[in-house]
């Protein structure tokens, strides 16, 4: 009898185990199918949530192609970076490309705590429907904890957690007053486990999540959608130390690849990878132990290292 009860508990937990590593890939199912099965459901970004939207780190990368996907949805889009010429240049490309309003808003979220009062002043007269949580650095290259500048380490923390936190905080009162937006906060694969070489920008991404998921709940009752989106490698130049990353391929897609799918997800799912590609290596990351991980973990970085010095050498020669 013993023995059965075991087996059942064993074969329980076996299938709750598959379900919670292939999570993210089931939503990102759903996010593509549903608007064929529920075709009256769906809703346009901007009679859901409004005709606004802010996307930070915009200037660049997975943020600029953001907005830039926003736009040819209709919203109006804030562009927040610290980079004025960028945000001129970017500006005038949505509006040319999608005929919408755009404002920018200057920040450099680097310095903490001073920035935030300009953008709340910016953003007071805007009924903001979507923010888009994008903006964070990276290291230069993979290092330990004592190789690591202190004003980098701070860079990293005001960064990656201030922004996410003081720009969420200055936005989900407004929301929630409305009864309706949506909270996109751009995490990273590195949340999965401690990545050794990068230990600073991983435990900040656990933080996203943990946030993320946290204030989803407090919000839940305000007709805000909260989103927690998870890529792993994308070509951009936040891995610029890696020539491989950068070239980009079928698992590591371009920016504009990545938003594409990414903003297809949003309204329809909570939690996502973000692209379909990055949803089935998330599931095969979960299944492996944690210990497994972080020895992954080390040996990539420690291949990314000397891909970077390699690089640096091949360039200075």
């Amino acid at each position: 009898m013993l023995f059965f009860i075991l087996a059942a508990i064993g074969v329980v937990w076996t299938i709750y185990f598959i379900i919670e590593a292939s999570w993210s890939s089931i939503e990102l199912l759903i996010s593509y199918l549903k608007p064929f099965f529920l075709p009256f459901e769906e809703q346009s970004l901007t009679k859901r949530f409004g005709s606004w939207a802010a996307v930070t780190g915009s200037t660049d990368g997975v943020g600029r192609e953001y907005a830039r996907e926003l736009a040819r949805r209709g919203l109006n889009i804030v562009l927040i970076s610290r980079n004025l010429d960028k945000l001129r240049n970017v500006a005038a490309e949505i509006e040319k490309e999608s005929s919408v309003k755009t404002k920018i808003i200057v920040a450099d979220f680097s310095k903490g705590a001073e920035v935030y009062r300009h953008i709340e002043d910016e953003l007071k007269d805007i009924p903001l429907g979507i923010l888009v949580n994008n903006v964070g650095i990276q290291y230069d290259y993979p290092a330990r904890l004592c190789e690591l500048p202190a004003s980098k380490a701070w860079e990293l923390i005001n960064v990656n957690v201030g922004a996410v936190t003081l720009l969420s905080r200055l936005v989900l009162a407004g929301m929630a007053a409305r009864g309706r937006g949506a909270l996109v906060n751009v995490c990273s694969g590195a949340e999965l486990q401690p990545l050794p070489l990068m230990a600073v920008y991983a435990a900040t991404k656990v933080y996203v999540r943990s946030l993320t998921l946290a204030i989803r709940e407090e919000y839940a009752a305000h007709g805000i959608h909260v989103q927690h989106v998870s890529p792993l490698f994308i070509a951009t130049k936040m891995n610029a130390f890696s020539p491989r990353l950068e070239r980009g391929g079928l698992l590591v897609p371009d920016a504009r690849t990545y938003a594409r799918h990414a903003v297809a997800t949003l309204g329809r799912v909570h939690d996502t990878t973000g692209y379909w590609l990055h949803g089935l290596q998330y599931f095969f990351i979960k299944v492996a132990p944690e210990w497994l991980r972080i020895k992954i973990g080390i040996y990539m970085n420690e291949d990314f290292r000397k891909e970077h010095f390699e690089s640096v050498r091949l360039k200075t020669h």
